[in-house]
């Protein structure tokens, strides 16, 4: 499960372009002066960039069309059911990316872990992982089980021109999470029990989710996507010192399998207003992040965000979505305060505090995107 190009204390350097592929999107030209990627790099360009978390597919009829009879991970195995998917939102709504249709137990499948996500539930797993033993059987991700989302994400850069993709993962500490509890989780106490009774059997599994956690983000970086995510949904449940402690590390590990590629890297997580400035140096102390930009969820204003994790970083965020099912005048007034509080960043991605409901108003979307994009480069607003 070793990898030579990472060891827990490696730092996730900045890399030249150079490692991507001649014909990649941001090498050859075609998404490097995207407002999104100019925005990731520390720019602010003249309109703000907004994508949503879960905007391709939930929330659309035509995503609900096209599903019909194909079940949630064979649609993400589909090379051209996920890029259409993927498509669908960037059509309708006019954001500024794609995100890749897929789910962040994609990998932990491919690798042969048997895993579906029951509609109404999530991701349930035939046997948890709960033992050394189950650890040590855990079976290496094959490269060549990657092709179906090289050629979906082929499929959709084609398509997209000069939009660009964001490719993403689940966070190392998440996979694990599901892997032990053996499906979705209110507190993940099997989990935060099994990091501290045997803290060498936890590193092991969470070393290997990070590998093919990370195998599948460089899959989709190398296919195409200019901008790259590390999800964790339950970083949350977990104290400051265990972040630090037995998680962090880890994450570096997932983020360095595209640390050559040079692409920018979005650190997200859920109920992380605590680790939040970990989040963004990955527990390292010494100056300068060691992500591009951050993603901050509905609970913590923009501002103190930036307040905890410095100007050097860009924000991503966080209308809360439970705001989509309000009034419009009070949603309205609730994303210009969005976009007021992230001024105080040197750039601000504007995007959900989560993913969208399903029962959202996709009109409701596509009139939020034509208020950011009507507020300007975001500074004053």
């Amino acid at each position: 499960m070793s990898d030579s190009r990472c060891c827990d204390n490696q730092r996730v350097t900045d890399a030249p372009t150079t490692a991507l592929p001649s014909t990649h999107p941001l090498a050859d030209g075609r998404t490097a002066g995207s407002a999104l990627v100019r925005a990731l790099r520390g720019d602010r360009p003249e309109t703000l960039p907004v994508w949503f978390m879960r905007q391709a597919g939930r929330s659309l009829p035509e995503y609900r069309d096209l599903r019909v009879g194909t079940a949630m991970l064979d649609a993400c195995l589909d090379p051209a059911m996920s890029s259409e998917i993927t498509l669908q939102p960037v059509r309708r709504h006019g954001v500024d990316a794609g995100i890749f249709f897929s789910d962040i137990v994609v990998p932990i499948k491919l690798a042969g872990v048997d895993v579906e996500i029951v509609p109404g539930r999530g991701p349930v797993l035939g046997s948890p992982v709960r033992t050394a033993a189950d650890v040590d059987a855990l079976p290496e991700l094959d490269p060549t089980a990657l092709a179906p989302i090289h050629e979906g994400v082929a499929r959709t850069v084609a398509e997209l021109g000069s939009t660009p993709l964001i490719g993403f993962a689940g966070a190392p500490f998440t996979l694990a999470a599901y892997l032990v509890e053996g499906g979705p989780s209110k507190d993940h106490i099997r989990a935060r029990t099994l990091m501290h009774a045997e803290p060498e059997t936890w590193s092991r599994l969470l070393s290997w989710a990070a590998d093919v956690s990370g195998q599948f983000l460089r899959a989709q970086v190398v296919a195409g996507a200019s901008a790259a995510q590390l999800f964790d949904s339950w970083v949350g449940s977990l104290s400051r010192r265990d972040y630090l402690d037995h998680v962090a590390p880890h994450s570096v590990r997932a983020l360095s399998h595209v640390a050559d590629l040079g692409v920018p890297r979005i650190h997200f997580g859920v109920g992380s207003g605590e680790v939040l400035a970990d989040m963004t140096t990955l527990g390292d102390q010494a100056p300068g992040p060691r992500v591009e930009a951050v993603g901050v969820d509905w609970r913590l204003p923009l501002d103190t965000a930036v307040e905890r994790v410095g100007h050097d970083v860009t924000v991503q965020g966080n209308i809360d979505p439970a705001m989509l099912a309000a009034p419009w005048g009070v949603l309205e007034q609730h994303v210009r305060d969005v976009v007021r509080r992230g001024g105080a960043a040197r750039a601000h991605v504007v995007n959900l505090g989560h993913g969208v409901p399903p029962e959202t108003d996709p009109d409701v979307l596509t009139r939020v995107v034509q208020l950011v994009h009507s507020l300007g480069s975001g500074a004053a607003a």
